[in-house]
């Protein structure tokens, strides 16, 4: 008995014995993974919350750990999963090795960054690795290729670099990848076809190229295929099988494969913005799953088959700017699912199908730029979810019909550049949602809809160029949220109302040609965001009020052509953004007020036909962005033209006429080099004429009716002319004779000096040769050429290496003061490399291009020099230098936030004049931030035209690969041809590198359209500047940014556009932080 007992109690204490060690040996194991852990953890920047990490507690209760017990009883980490905790560093610390049993590590949203280790194939039982949202680099370590019981691996929105890896192949049981949004580059590998088991593989937003391999289609399970925003080239394989495709924004190319439409199970199709070419096949008509639809932005022709009416799952369909011609399919009408319809900007023609009034669930209709024809079709009365209707840029007539009445949710209907008539719906607004109604150049008349008064929510109005009438004050009310309203061109009638005091987000306000009567109320001073009052040819009376002074904001203020009395007050030089000004023709007297010399960025002036008296104020010539005009004609100015008018070297015409002017024309008006009319008719003027290009080749219209000008003009007496009498002509011969008979001999002796001298001089001469009169007949250098020549090499002391401010490929570019003390920059080209026919071409093409334009925020050409060895061209000197200068150094915490949207619009100002208002279109093809220059006051100027090119209307403009990688449009891979849209492209680029304080570089091929679904702004804002005040105009300047960025170009605005919208900035305070939007 005893000895039973015995053996119970040896056993049980040899149990317990067992069971101990393993327990300690559980333990013991345990904490060794604890302490790595925790030894990553100390070498972490940021160890957000990992609080609960510490040797106090089991790594198991710890925080985003998870723990199973083995069949042996043993606690092991099976999960770490520490998403978003606002962690940051690198993995290098962390030994997986004590991690054997590990099968899940997920580490998203956080702050890693540094490459992904080696040691990680040590997890060899791991089935899931996401490592997303992070900001690893880097390559995929090779030895991650032994983790082959993966089954889900998302790298994705990091930085890892190099190609996708062949041997991610050997991970047979993988479901899901996911690398989107890298800096993958090469090809696809073929070797990914052997993923059999693969359901998602998601490859979007990285740099992958060549062509899609067919091996993909042999993914029988795959679902969901996404290779967009990459460069992919070539055809799309007939291989592909049951997918839910998305293929958008790549560089695809051939047709849409006929055996596309085996894919019967397909939901989704996106192949948008690629060069897709040829019709869409009828055999599409097979995808009666497909709900959307998106082939937009490519290059399909042919007309929309009718096949398309099978595809009854249809909610989304875009085919927007491709080139389909032919007729909308009345078929279309079936699709009774369809929510939303874009076929604009094509060259669809026909009418629009009745049948389209069976969409009965249709809330976006988008046809404009297109050829149809006809009218809105009755049926459309049907169509009550409609929301939104573009019709503008069409062929279209008739009037609207009765039936839209029935649709009382307006938000946008637009109808401009048509032929529409009669009267608008009266009850347009009934909704009360309408936010924009643009019905531009039609024949719409009658009054404006009544419910339009109360319409509060809208926010731009566009009835221009119509015939509507009616009081203006019965018909409009108060907005609120109003931006944006033009009624000119029509015959409305009445006074101005107060109310408009009460719009106070107005922009602009434009009622011009009109029959408005009666006073401008002095409300519209409350109206402090107006930047556009255009309310000329009305009859309106009575004095300018002095609140408009108020309005700081406002850059263009045109009341031309009206009855207005009083005089222009000193108040208006308070205006320091005014750039139009146009007051001509009116009944205005007094002086010209010497504040108006305050309004520096003035381009155009016109207080012509009015009473005003006295002298042209001096400060007047102080507007040395005076560009477009000076029309001071038929007042009554007297006194002299003043001289400080020379300084205007931008201005194009100036007015002068039908005034009492007298005295001379001042010989300063000749460096006024941009002149092409000057009209001084009408005067008392006298003397000789300035001898420069735009009077040599002017007009006598321009000088007659006055007192006794004279000069090269032809028709007018020359200065120079006059008659002696016999005794005086005896008398000289004399006077000849005496002189030069005694000093033969000295000038004799002086002839061998003259001779050697004449040797030395030549050979000086041929050093400093300046073309200092003309270029291809434009003035281009105000003083003595050889004297500056002269300045410049003193002042450089023969081009000293300290006075170097910049190098280039082809030049070296200096800073030199002038003897007048006048700092310029002197770009000279090297002479080892000039004679070479790339700097002689850069040389002649910078010359030839800033000759022949002239601009605010283009760089001053002074002159140049063309004589070896010293072949230069000489700037006005930009006191901050380059932009790429600015943004990375400590100067970018004063680069505020004010005058970075600055530099944006004096780009987008200088590209626009360059594409819009030369003749031929000027392309610059490098815009660079090393070619943008600031003054001392920020003033953007666009620099370096060695590459410029004109587009001539009769060639094909293709041209050698130019520019400077980062910012060249992705087009010019696979087309030489150069267009204003390339110079669009690299304006984007500029665009975001001013907001984010650097270059966007990889970042460009991840940001996404439109902005917010994938990005925060304050993602992108530099963040050395203190906070910006307000963000409209920000969240505006990188919409625009990325819109230049679409890598189709058709697809990209004009810089005309582009400037107009800039232009047009609603600027509000913050109401809501920058992390929201």
């Amino acid at each position: 008995m005893e000895s039973v007992s015995s053996r119970k109690f040896l056993s049980t204490l040899l149990l317990f014995l067992i069971l101990s060690f393993l327990l300690a040996s559980a333990s013991a194991s345990l904490a060794s993974r604890g302490k790595a852990l925790l030894h990553w953890k100390a070498s972490l920047q940021s160890q957000g919350s990992l609080k609960s990490w510490n040797l106090d507690t089991s790594p198991c209760d710890w925080t985003g750990i998870t723990c199973n017990i083995t069949r042996r009883g043993r606690r092991v980490i099976r999960e770490i999963n520490l998403y978003q905790m606002g962690l940051a560093g690198t993995l290098n610390a962390l030994n997986f090795s004590p991690l054997p049993s590990l099968v899940s590590l997920k580490l998203t949203f956080n702050k890693f960054y540094g490459s992904i280790p080696p040691t990680i194939a040590a997890l060899s039982k791991l089935t899931s690795l996401d490592l997303c949202a992070n900001n690893f680099t880097g390559i995929i370590p090779p030895q991650t290729s032994s983790l082959t019981k993966l089954n889900s691996l998302n790298l994705s929105d990091n930085q890892i670099s190099g190609s996708i890896p062949p041997w991610l192949s050997n991970m047979t049981r993988l479901n899901f990848l996911y690398l989107y949004q890298n800096n993958f580059s090469g090809t696809i590998p073929k070797k990914l076809g052997n993923l059999t088991k693969l359901e998602i593989l998601w490859l979007s937003e990285n740099h992958l190229s060549g062509f899609i391999p067919r091996e993909i289609g042999n993914l029988a399970e795959l679902t969901e295929l996404m290779l967009s925003q990459n460069n992919l080239t070539g055809s799309i394989p007939t291989s592909f099988g049951n997918l839910t495709k998305h293929l958008w924004h790549n560089h695809l190319s051939g047709s849409i494969p006929h055996e596309i439409g085996n894919l019967v199970s397909l939901t989704n199709l996106d192949m948008s913005a690629n060069l897709l070419y040829g019709p869409i096949p009828a055999s599409i008509g097979n995808l009666t799953k497909l709900g959307l639809l998106h082939l937009f932005e490519n290059r399909i022709s042919g007309t929309i088959p009718h096949e398309i009416q099978n595809l009854v799952s249809l909610r989304d369909v875009g085919i927007q700017t491709n080139h389909l011609d032919g007729s909308i399919p009345a078929g279309i009408g079936n699709l009774t699912e369809l929510e939303i319809l874009h076929l604009f900007d094509n060259q669809i023609s026909g009418s629009i199908p009745y049948e389209l009034g069976n969409l009965r669930k249709l809330n976006g209709l988008a046809l404009q730029i297109n050829q149809i024809s006809g009218s809105i079709p009755p049926s459309f009365g049907s169509l009550t979810n409609l929301n939104t209707l573009s019709l503008f840029s069409n062929l279209l007539s008739g009037s609207l019909p009765r039936e839209f009445s029935n649709i009382t949710n307006w938000k946008v209907l637009q109808l401009s550049n048509n032929s529409f008539s009669g009267h608008l719906p009266h009850d347009i607004c009934k909704g009360g949602v309408l936010t924009h109604l643009a019905l531009v150049k039609n024949n719409f008349e009658g009054p404006i809809p009544k419910s339009l008064k109360n319409c509060t929510s809208l926010i731009r109005l566009w009835l221009e160029l119509n015939q509507l009438s009616g009081d203006i004050s019965e018909s409009l009310g108060v907005y609120p949220h109003l931006y944006y309203i033009n009624l000119s061109f029509n015959r409305l009638s009445g006074e101005l109302s107060p109310n408009w005091g009460g719009c106070y987000n107005l922009s602009t306000l434009g009622i011009s040609n009109n029959k408005i009567t009666g006073n401008i109320p002095p409300e519209l001073g409350k109206l402090t965001q107006l930047q556009v009052l255009d309310l000329s040819s009305n009859n309106l009376s009575g004095e300018i009020p002095k609140d408009l002074s108020k309005l700081t904001r406002l850059y263009n203020l045109s009341l031309s052509n009206n009855q207005l009395v009083g005089e222009v007050y000193p108040e208006f030089g308070e205006l320091l953004n005014l750039e139009i000004l146009d007051l001509s023709t009116n009944r205005l007297r007094g002086r010209i007020p010497e504040q108006l010399g305050n309004c520096m960025k003035i381009r155009s002036l016109k207080l012509g036909d009015n009473h005003l008296n006295g002298s042209i104020p001096f400060q007047i010539g102080n507007l040395v962005n005076l560009a477009e005009f000076l029309d001071l004609s038929h007042n009554s100015f007297i006194g002299e033209i003043p001289s400080q008018f020379g300084k205007l070297d931008k201005l194009q015409v100036l007015n002068l006429s039908h005034n009492e002017l007298t005295g001379r024309v001042p010989p300063s008006l000749s460096y006024m080099i941009s002149l092409s009319s000057v009209d001084l008719s009408y005067n008392e003027l006298e003397g000789p004429l300035p001898n420069n290009r735009i009077f040599q080749n002017a007009s006598l219209e321009w000088f007659i009716h006055n007192k006794g000008l004279c000069g090269v003009v032809k028709g007018l007496p020359s200065c120079g002319s006059f008659t002696t009498s016999k005794d005086d002509s005896n008398k000289h011969h004399k006077l000849l004779l005496l002189i030069t008979i005694p000093s033969l001999g000295i000038l004799f002796l002086l002839f061998l000096f003259v001779v050697f001298g004449l040797l030395i001089l030549k050979r000086k001469k041929d050093t400093r040769e300046v073309a200092s009169i003309e270029f291809g007949g434009f003035s281009i250098w105000n003083f003595n050429g050889v004297d500056a020549y002269k300045g410049i090499i003193e002042a450089t002391e023969d081009f000293d290496d300290k006075y170097c401010i910049g190098t280039g490929a082809y030049s070296t570019v200096y800073k030199a003061r002038l003897p007048s003390g006048e700092f310029v920059a002197v770009k000279k080209f090297h002479p080892l490399e000039i004679e070479n026919s790339p700097s002689m071409q850069t040389f002649w093409s910078e010359v030839r291009a800033l000759t022949q334009i002239r601009h605010r925020n283009i760089v001053k050409l002074y002159g140049f020099c063309s004589n070896a060895p010293n072949k230069f061209l000489v700037y006005e000197y930009m006191e901050r230098g380059s932009l790429a200068d600015i943004l990375p150094s400590e100067g970018a915490l004063e680069f505020d936030w004010s005058k970075r949207v600055d530099v944006v619009k004096h780009i987008a100002h200088a590209l626009s004049y360059m594409h819009h208002d030369c003749t031929p279109p000027l392309v610059h093809r490098d815009i660079t931030s090393n070619n943008i220059l600031l003054d001392s006051e920020y003033k953007a100027c666009v620099s370096d035209f060695g590459i410029a090119r004109l587009l001539k209307p009769d060639s094909s403009n293709w041209s050698m690969l130019a520019g400077t990688r980062g910012y060249l449009a992705p087009e010019l891979a696979y087309t030489m041809r150069v267009t204003e849209k390339c110079d669009v492209y690299s304006f984007g680029v500029i665009a975001l590198e001013i907001i984010m304080g650097k270059h966007p570089g990889e970042l460009i091929s991840t940001l996404s359209s439109p902005i917010g679904e994938n990005i925060l702004l304050k993602d992108i804002l530099d963040s050395r500047p203190s906070p910006p005040t307000t963000q409209d105009e920000l969240i505006t300047i990188v919409m625009i940014a990325l819109q230049c960025l679409d890598n189709n170009p058709r697809s990209r605005p004009t810089m005309q556009i582009v400037s107009q919208q800039l232009s047009t900035f609603k600027a509000q305070p913050n109401s809501r932080p920058f992390d929201m939007v």
